[in-house]
């Protein structure tokens, strides 16, 4: 101990400074500023400097909102099919369920929010951008169809580019197969929350995502259904620098709510128990 001590002090003293540890750093897409990633990790993925809210995982997503262990996935062994043989799309999906750990892009369950409980549905953008083929829509369905039969409320998390195009007019009918289950989770009177994170775009906007009964986003979440430069190439015209930014969204009336990521499992829990899902009272041991 004295020995690399004394190693230490005659380094300085020679003026030969020890390198610093290589700490793995977050350089912010935003302000550029870096951050330590475990720091990151602590906050959640927001940015200390301009509060930027990076994407999370499922996994991610899942932990900082459901009650700690009470999260159950299903419909796992889901995986899809290559209905169109599309060149190179099955290797792809089997090289993207090595790389995540995920069978598809969403990961649904059931789980507790501060007691109050409901099934949760997460899109995960490292699958194939989250894009919507067959299998996310089938999961997607099943589980409004389980809320429906049990009572149970739904909270969405999206993220997404869209139809998975590779499964053709398949993925497109995901749209619509899903919408008709949103409907029907409705007619059973059970609450629906969305919430929109940066970007949920394409045929999942135009679908599910945009029928929440409480639509929420995330601080500056790209939302929309077609891009920037396609919607300016149609129209012809300049957009607003902000269009399609959830700020943009709340000032127009799209979403009703803008939350931090810091406080949405709190305002999750709130609109919960606002609509009658409290926690269920403990049973005494006699």
């Amino acid at each position: 101990m004295l020995e690399d001590l004394f190693k230490t002090v005659t380094k300085r003293f020679n003026g030969e400074e020890p390198a610093e540890p290589d700490v793995p750093m977050f350089k912010c897409p935003r302000c550029s500023v870096s951050t330590p990633q475990q720091k990151m990790t602590d906050l959640g993925k927001v940015c200390p400097n301009c509060k930027y809210h990076a994407r999370l995982t499922a996994a991610e997503r899942i932990a900082i909102t459901a009650d700690k262990g009470s999260f159950e996935e299903f419909y796992h062994d889901m995986c899809s099919a290559d209905p169109l043989e599309f060149p190179g799309y099955a290797e792809k999906v089997t090289e993207l369920q090595s790389k995540t750990g995920l069978n598809d892009a969403v990961v649904t369950g059931k789980c507790t929010i501060k007691g109050s409980s409901t099934m949760l549905l997460v899109m995960d953008s490292r699958f194939m951008m989250a894009s919507m083929g067959s299998v996310a829509g089938e999961k997607i369905t099943r589980t409004f169809e389980y809320a429906a039969e049990h009572k149970l409320p739904v909270v969405a998390f999206t993220a997404s580019g869209g139809a998975r195009m590779q499964e053709g007019i398949i993925s497109l009918m995901q749209m619509a197969k899903t919408s008709a289950a949103v409907q029907k989770h409705n007619e059973a009177g059970q609450l629906y929350i969305t919430v929109m994170t940066d970007p949920t775009t394409g045929g999942v906007t135009a679908s599910f995502a945009s029928l929440g009964d409480i639509i929420i986003a995330e601080p500056k979440a790209l939302i929309g259904f077609a891009g920037r430069r396609v919607i300016e190439g149609t129209i012809r015209q300049h957009l607003p620098d902000d269009f399609q930014l959830a700020e943009f969204q709340l000032e127009h009336g799209y979403v009703d709510m803008i939350v931090s990521r810091r406080k949405m499992r709190s305002t999750l829990s709130h609109l919960l128990k606002l609509h009658g899902y409290t926690a269920e009272p403990k049973k005494e041991v006699l």
